[in-house]
């Protein structure tokens, strides 16, 4: 059991029948009035989102989301297929499932598949990944001294904000979290 005020960015838990993991949470305490938990959750099988408040002292049962390492081998128009990294098998997830999760993701990186009780629910790709900018306006002369960005692609389709000294052909570092550039690799 998980007590309301532990809670965490990320938890899952179980509660009305279903599995909710907290997006967001914030301890309030007001001037008047007892304490509670605000909280942003999301159902992680329909994907529905809801804010609701809970007092610190209630408790929830802790959902055991099982993440596993697997490797994204490559997509068929609707399905996605990743292998198992230690058992080699290959499970294909459905693009619905996937969304847009797999937008920095190239063939052969190795991704988390997240379960509970055997049904996959969501991916989460590596926190930071290299990729190469393949489309982007060059940058003029004397423009780097201002913070200014610009539209690039990268070689999975993306669209990043980047420095004006980035050209075709640079590695860059992206926040998959965030979709934020963070250098050049």
């Amino acid at each position: 059991m998980i007590s309301a005020g532990d809670f965490r960015n990320g938890m899952t838990f179980e509660m009305d029948n279903g599995v909710w993991q907290i997006v967001e949470f914030q301890h309030v305490k007001p001037g008047k009035g007892a304490a509670f938990v605000r909280t942003k959750i999301k159902n992680v099988i329909t994907g529905a989102t809801v804010e609701r408040s809970f007092n610190p002292t209630d408790r929830v049962p802790e959902a055991r989301v099982e993440r596993r390492d697997m490797q994204y081998l490559y997509n068929d128009e609707d399905l996605y297929y990743f292998m198992d990294v230690e058992t080699y098998d290959q499970m294909p997830i459905n693009a619905e499932t996937v969304g847009d999760s797999l937008k920095f993701v190239k063939e052969n990186d190795v991704c988390k598949i997240l379960s509970f009780k055997g049904n996959v629910f969501g991916i989460e790709p590596p926190t930071f990944v290299e990729l190469e900018v393949t489309e982007t306006e060059p940058g003029i002369k004397g423009d780097t001294a201002t913070n200014t960005l610009k539209p690039a692609t990268v070689e999975t389709g993306a669209t990043v904000k980047v420095q004006m000294f980035i050209n075709i052909g640079d590695r860059i570092k992206i926040d998959t979290r965030t979709g934020e550039y963070l250098g050049r690799a």
